[in-house]
């Protein structure tokens, strides 16, 4: 029945909402602008993320997610209210059937606070399912034999690495890296090396426009920020090759992570993952570059899903629609 299945990918820099007969009908920023004095909340989404760095004393903009898990409750429960009854706005008499992706790496604390803003936002029956595994299936991955795949999702706020058979997670892992530690690194090293502010917004958006993994051709984006030392605003040409230099510890990261988990595969599975390759999906997949520099470090090819950051909010409808085969994935708690 349409609107009866809800899948959120509730990701630390977006959120997408998944209906079933609809599709994906929310693409927004985990972002929430709220008074100060009241906590009352004005804004949410585009409307919020527009107001990051630009408001006045008493209205504050916050992502109420951080590396993957919930760091203040109240506003996240806010937030997934408003998107589910943006998603939903005719809400059926019966609350519908909700699946919320979560890191591999999640605590039971950090899951059980994803339940309960799931029931409390309006879900019936509240599922939790790992990311990498509804990223595989998003990406097109047939999970279901005893072949081998590889996903690495990176996210905004982890990076997840699976090697997949059977509609299980045979090695996996977490690292809670992912492309808010790129834009951190960015406004570190712009700090460090020309004494210049810059907030984590133009960071990311000097990371789109000229940032890249691997050396290529030369691009420039222009910054703007407050000069450390005079306090005055002051601008910057930052080219691809500076950026690259100040990703660069981040990105060692990823590509550790993705060797350490290669490392303890089964070699069947090993054999399956060379022949077809390594997929990339999340924000992070969108950085120039970042197949080519995966694929340098571990020699294997690597290759990146169509639209990665719908990967996982596609997911979710296929596993709404095969719910007896991911049960054990499911982590379903009665109310």
């Amino acid at each position: 029945m349409l609107g009866r299945d809800v899948g959120i990918d509730l990701g630390t820099c977006s959120v997408l909402v998944f209906v079933s007969g609809r599709g994906i009908v929310t693409r927004e920023p985990s972002v929430v602008a709220k008074m100060v004095s009241t906590n009352r909340i004005i804004a949410v989404g585009k409307e919020a993320k527009r107001m990051l760095g630009r408001t006045p004393g008493g209205i504050v903009t916050v992502r109420p997610l951080r590396q993957g898990v919930i760091t203040d409750y109240d506003v996240t429960l806010a937030m997934l209210r408003y998107f589910m009854r943006k998603s939903i706005p005719w809400f059926p008499p019966i609350r519908p059937r909700l699946l919320i992706a979560i890191p591999a790496s999640i605590t039971h604390v950090e899951r059980r606070a994803v339940f309960q803003a799931g029931k409390a936002a309006g879900g019936g029956k509240v599922y939790l399912m790992e990311e990498p595994i509804l990223a595989a299936l998003g990406a097109g991955f047939d999970i279901s034999g005893p072949s081998g795949h590889m996903i690495v999702d990176i996210g905004g706020g982890t990076t997840d690495i699976a090697v997949l058979s059977m509609n299980e997670m045979v090695k996996d892992t977490s690292t809670r890296v992912g492309g808010d530690a790129l834009d951190e690194s960015i406004v570190r090293f712009v700090r460090r090396e020309y004494n210049l502010i810059i907030g984590e917004t133009t960071a990311e958006t000097a990371k789109m426009s000229a940032g890249s993994a691997v050396p290529k051709e030369r691009k420039e984006f222009l910054v703007r920020g407050r000069d450390l030392v005079s306090g005055l605003p002051k601008s910057l040409v930052l080219d691809s090759f500076a950026l690259r230099e100040a990703m660069n510890e981040p990105l060692q990261t990823i590509g550790q992570a993705v060797r350490g988990v290669l490392d303890k595969t089964p070699p069947e599975l090993l054999g399956d993952i060379i022949e077809r390759g390594i997929m990339l999906t999340g924000g992070g997949a969108l950085l120039d570059g970042i197949d080519e520099y995966v694929r340098n470090e571990i020699g294997v090819a690597v290759h990146v899903a169509d639209d990665p950051i719908s990967c996982v909010a596609r997911g979710t409808k296929v596993a709404l629609e095969n719910l007896d085969a991911f049960e054990r994935h499911m982590k379903a708690i009665s109310a």
